[in-house]
Parts: C-alpha cells; sequence; structure tokens
C-alpha cells in the first residue's frame, strides 16, 4: 500500500510540474503577440499610444458601449521580469487605476470610466517613464513627457 500512495504521490508530482511548464511554455510564447485587445479585451479600440523609449508603448484604449477606458504597457522584447508600471487616471471624477509589479511582457490592464472626460495616463519599462497628460480632450492639446531615472 505504501508503494502505491508513492507512486500516485510521484505521478500527481510530475503531472504539476509538466502542466506548470506547458503553461509557463505558453505563455512565454504568447508574449511577442500581446495586443492591447487581447489585454484589455477584444472591444476596447486603440485611441491613442505613447512609446517608453525603445522598449515598448503604452496603450490607451476605449470601450464605446460601456464607456470605459483601459490602458496598458507592452513591451517590445518580451523576456526577463522587469519592474513596470501602467496607470490612468480622470481628472474630473478622481477615478484612478494602475498596475505595477515586474513582467515579463505587460503590465495591465487598468481601467477606468471615461466618457465624456479628459484622461491622464501612462507607465514605465526599467528605468523609462511616460506620461500623456490632458488627453481625449476634443481640441485641446495634450503634453506628453518621457524621462530617465
Amino acid at each position: 500500500m505504501r508503494f502505491n500512495r508513492s507512486v500516485l504521490t510521484g505521478a500527481v508530482l510530475t503531472a504539476l510540474a509538466v502542466g506548470g511548464t506547458t503553461a509557463l511554455a505558453t505563455t512565454a510564447s504568447a508574449a511577442p503577440n500581446t495586443t492591447p485587445q487581447k489585454v484589455c479585451g477584444s472591444a476596447y479600440k486603440t485611441v491613442n499610444s505613447v512609446p517608453v523609449g525603445s522598449l515598448g508603448t503604452v496603450y490607451l484604449t476605449y470601450n464605446s458601449s460601456n464607456g470605459e477606458n483601459c490602458v496598458v504597457t507592452i513591451r517590445k522584447n518580451p523576456g526577463t521580469a522587469v519592474d513596470m508600471s501602467t496607470w490612468i487616471h480622470v481628472p474630473d471624477t478622481d477615478e484612478a487605476a494602475e498596475d505595477y509589479g515586474r513582467f515579463t511582457s505587460y503590465a495591465g490592464p487598468a481601467y477606468v470610466y471615461g466618457k465624456g472626460h479628459c484622461v491622464n495616463w501612462g507607465g514605465h519599462i526599467s528605468n523609462v517613464y511616460v506620461q500623456v497628460s490632458g488627453s481625449n480632450c476634443a481640441a485641446l492639446k495634450e503634453q506628453r513627457v518621457t524621462y530617465t531615472r
């Protein structure tokens, strides 16, 4: 009976290890094909974007059916996890959302209700930061800032 439990335990651990490796391999291979719509949802259309130096791009998307904006920062060359962030803020309502951490491919999604409002948004990859203020405000001109730390 002990032998059977040992064999069963070994089989379960092997299956978990193989399954975990397969899941990681799938994620890693899918990373270069990441798009804002894959991260935010297919109903979200890209309305603005800003490069994060040569490291990637922050995308601002909008879903006209629910009035929500979504922002995501996507690396150009996924790989080893690095510090990344994505954020969005609606000054009129003071609603904000963010995602910050160490990621291999992208940071986000971060969602806010933004219909009829200007939004501030941005993100960073490694030591390159971008910020867009007064975005999507009809005739008003947005302000873009890129800096390194």
